[in-house]
């Protein structure tokens, strides 16, 4: 037996110790971050102000834009502070908190996404039933159920994480307390926390990820029916931008979590992580409002039709 001692800090190295790169990149990411904040919290805005989006799949927009305004504040904040300075500690309890809130926002959103391709499977499959089959007894209860499972996913993480011992290293080679770097340090066998990580987030995915390949296939065969090309193209302007934030949203969750630990490398997962929590969060709003013809007729009315049509062409 020795004597060791257990850390108390965490140090964040993040990208670079380079002074005139962390400047550059403050700015970077403080515009990434103003952008994601005005974009999520403005289309939240929108759907409680104009009565027009006043039905579940803006709803769900709605919880999603918020969702993304905490996900990317649990992350960005930070990492602009450790940027301007050379003191890049973090507590424990701060690293744990920030972990918690990570995870449970991350897989809130993956609930989340899957919630929403059902709700565009009812509105296309039956849209003379929508409103019924998607009433607030429907759509509150899924959307809790969202957050419930991140939270609960979130509690599994951060105890079993932090209940490992850190003693030979207190820095970790990311911008934020992830799980995979926070493993890399530890002096514990990680193994079970590996597993844990491999077989939770893959059952997630797994699950989520056929919910939407469900709820699009019979997507597709209601489009089978549709005569019209007008109406096939309605379809495909409400479904595709979903679709498309689904792809983008799971591609790099599978990229980073789903995957054997020995292929872990930390420098690259970095990156990936901040696509996923910073760069996702800021395009989201993009992808959702630029081809909803509602959004827009809502953003125009909020803005004004002359100055809007003169600054941004759709």
């Amino acid at each position: 037996m020795k004597n060791v001692t257990e850390v108390t800090i965490f140090v964040l190295k993040g990208f670079t110790d380079n002074p005139e790169l962390q400047f550059i990149l403050f700015f970077l990411f403080l515009a990434i971050y103003l952008f994601t904040l005005t974009g999520n919290l403005g289309l939240v805005v929108l759907v409680i102000g104009d009565s027009r989006l006043h039905n579940p799949m803006y709803y769900f927009l709605s919880v999603l834009s918020f969702l993304d305004a905490c996900y990317s504040s649990v992350v960005t904040p930070n990492m602009l502070v450790n940027f301007m300075s050379k003191n890049k500690d973090i507590s424990f309890i701060g690293c744990a908190t920030q972990m918690f809130f990570d995870v449970t926002f991350g897989t809130t959103e993956c609930f989340l996404l899957a919630a929403m391709a059902y709700d565009r499977y009812v509105a296309i499959y039956n849209p003379l039933m929508y409103s019924v089959s998607m009433s607030p007894r429907v759509y509150v209860p899924l959307i809790a159920a969202s957050y419930v499972g991140g939270v609960l996913h979130a509690i599994l993480h951060t105890v079993a994480t932090f209940s490992l011992s850190f003693c030979a290293s207190n820095e970790i080679r990311h911008v934020f307390c992830d799980i995979p770097p926070l493993l890399a340090i530890s002096c514990s066998d990680t193994h079970i926390n590996q597993l844990l990580l491999f077989y939770f987030v893959g059952f997630i995915e797994l699950v989520t990820i056929l919910i939407v390949l469900v709820s699009y296939g019979c997507i597709f065969m209601a489009i089978l029916k549709v005569r019209s090309a007008d109406g096939r193209r309605k379809v495909f302007s409400t479904c595709g931008s979903h679709l498309a934030g689904v792809s983008i949203y799971h591609g790099t969750i599978l990229f980073m979590y789903v995957r054997p630990s020995s292929s872990y490398a930390l420098d690259h997962d970095m990156i990936v992580s901040i696509f996923y929590t910073v760069i996702i969060t800021m395009l989201n709003p993009i992808i959702y409002s630029l081809r909803n013809k509602d959004v827009k007729e809502a953003i125009k009315k909020v803005f004004g039709r002359k100055w809007f049509m003169s600054k941004v062409y759709f």
